[in-house]
């Protein structure tokens, strides 16, 4: 069997608040006392249950994550990014993948607050009116990675998804594009679809080109829906020049109909993404790209969330980091 702290104290003949303290302060004990102690814990081969030691101290030092999409490359670097923050600061971080589900995601808050998490990261996602209500239920702290939320005063880490866009699509127009059509994440998307479609619509504006809502195809999330926006697209007939897709993943598949279907890219049509992941690359062409620093939100995002629960409040609640255009193969001027 397992020893137990009762164990310890009895070997070394000392009291069990004797033997917590030097596990968790041990300059508070003599060293003649630490010594015994210390030797008790090496007899025994004694382990701290750690989800006890929560009870006692209401600190587990284990942060929540939740993300909607595990399959999704892009949560790849911001959790890379999570984990090194966590090491950093001694937490441990428990995933949980919600599929966007509503229920699913309620009951990971619960599950959470039984399980004595110190805090919640919530990523990539709409933070929904009952999300919100039920992390306040159970007076977990938590922060926003890859999102926000302007409607709560909640700590965020993100990019400026409209201006990012509207970088892509004006580099597409400086190189000599007109007929830019776009794979959209859905409007009802607040986070990635309607601030990307703003910033696409803005920069044709600026170039003195009324956007046509024909031009925009949406897709839900992965790469076989932008195959088929792609599809519904190009059908249109209106020989488009470049393509702006609003993920990386949706940019793989845009340029895989397209090459299915015969065409070149960039030679017959450029194409841009958005985020680039790792793949991004690798990918041929490889892909000109909108450049999140996905390693760093996430690892601002378990900073931020430490610094929330050791003193109660952030600098800076709604951080924004800087993004970057990578240009590569898949985009050409005309």
């Amino acid at each position: 069997m397992k020893s137990t702290i009762r164990d310890v104290a009895k070997y070394a003949n000392v009291s069990i608040s004797t033997v917590s303290r030097v596990m968790n302060a041990p300059d508070s004990v003599v060293e003649e006392k630490r010594m015994k102690v210390l030797e008790a814990i090496e007899a025994l081969q004694y382990q701290p249950n750690g989800f006890a030691r929560g009870l006692i101290y209401k600190k587990s030092d284990t942060l929540g994550v939740m993300i909607p999409d595990i399959e999704n490359p892009y949560y790849a670097g911001l959790i890379r990014g999570m984990q090194d923050a966590a090491v950093m600061l001694n937490h441990s971080l428990m995933i949980c993948n919600t599929d966007r589900d509503k229920k699913r995601t309620i009951a990971y808050v619960q599950n959470f607050f039984e399980k004595q998490v110190d805090g919640i990261i919530f990523a990539s996602d709409s933070l929904h009116e009952e999300y919100y209500e039920e992390m306040q239920r159970y007076r977990l702290p938590f922060v926003l990675a890859s999102t926000n939320a302007p409607e709560y005063d909640i700590p965020s880490v993100d990019i400026d998804d409209e201006q990012a866009a509207y970088e892509a699509v004006k580099y597409l127009l400086e190189s000599g594009h007109r007929q830019i059509g776009m794979v959209s994440f859905p409007l009802g998307d607040t986070i990635s679809g309607m601030p990307r479609c703003a910033g696409y619509k803005k920069a044709l504006q600026e170039f003195g080109i009324m956007s046509d809502e024909a031009d925009i195809e949406f897709a839900v999330h992965r790469f076989e829906h932008a195959y088929d926006a792609a599809e519904r697209l190009l059908s249109r007939n209106r020989e488009y020049t470049a393509i702006f897709a609003a993920s990386d993943e949706f940019a793989m598949g845009v340029i895989s109909y397209l090459r299915d279907h015969g065409k070149s890219v960039p030679g017959d049509i450029s194409v841009i993404g958005f985020d680039n992941i790792r793949m991004a690359q690798m990918f041929i062409p490889k892909l000109t790209t909108i450049d999140q620093p996905t390693y760093d939100i996430g690892y601002r995002s378990v900073q931020k969330l430490h610094e929330l629960i050791t003193t109660g409040k952030v600098a800076e609640l709604r951080e924004k980091l800087p993004h970057q255009l990578i240009v590569r193969e898949s985009t050409k001027s005309t």
